[in-house]
């Protein structure tokens, strides 16, 4: 896919947590978190562990004018919590489409945060598209609560390659209509 400039990426308030761009301070938990094996399993695109270098590839990346996905921090100072909680994306597809994806950091699990940035992003839909899609590792139940209770519709069964397990992994894909 062609990269486009990008307009600036919006700030999506909530009152427990803002979804925020990412910055360059986001690194050292981004790398802690990120790098935490449990994290980088349940993802298609964090190798464990994480290379050198890697983490501050992806910052730039996500603060570049120029790039296919926006990455928000799930950032909780506003409620005494932590400028990092984890990720949520919007990777851009044609015809009005995106993907999300997103990690919550084992410190926040269990506590609705997932189900809560997912929702904010819906509601935003800061690219004004009309479908989004999401996958989730078929053995990550939690992941597929999150997708079903944000209004997200189960579409079928697939694989994606996890760079930490170095495998392809079944996966269920979901979608839903804006």
């Amino acid at each position: 896919m062609e990269l486009k400039k990008i307009p600036v990426q919006a700030v999506i308030e909530t009152e427990r947590f803002d979804l925020r761009p990412l910055r360059r301070s986001d690194m050292g938990l981004i790398e802690l978190y990120g790098g935490d094996e449990r994290v980088a399993r349940m993802t298609t695109s964090i190798p464990h562990p994480v290379p050198p270098g890697m983490t501050e590839a992806f910052v730039t990346r996500a603060m570049a004018d120029e790039r296919d996905e926006d990455i928000w921090a799930m950032d909780g100072t506003k409620a005494g919590a932590s400028e990092l909680m984890g990720l949520i994306s919007l990777e851009r597809m044609d015809r009005e489409q995106s993907e999300v994806g997103y990690w919550v950091a084992p410190p926040y699990w269990n506590t609705g945060l997932a189900s809560d940035a997912v929702q904010a992003l819906v509601d935003a839909n800061p690219m004004q598209n009309k479908t989004m899609f999401a996958s989730v590792f078929q053995d990550n139940p939690a992941s597929a609560r999150v997708l079903t209770h944000c209004g997200f519709e189960y579409l079928g069964d697939a694989e994606s390659f996890s760079l930490a397990r170095d495998t392809t992994v079944p996966t269920w894909t979901y979608t839903r209509k804006l």
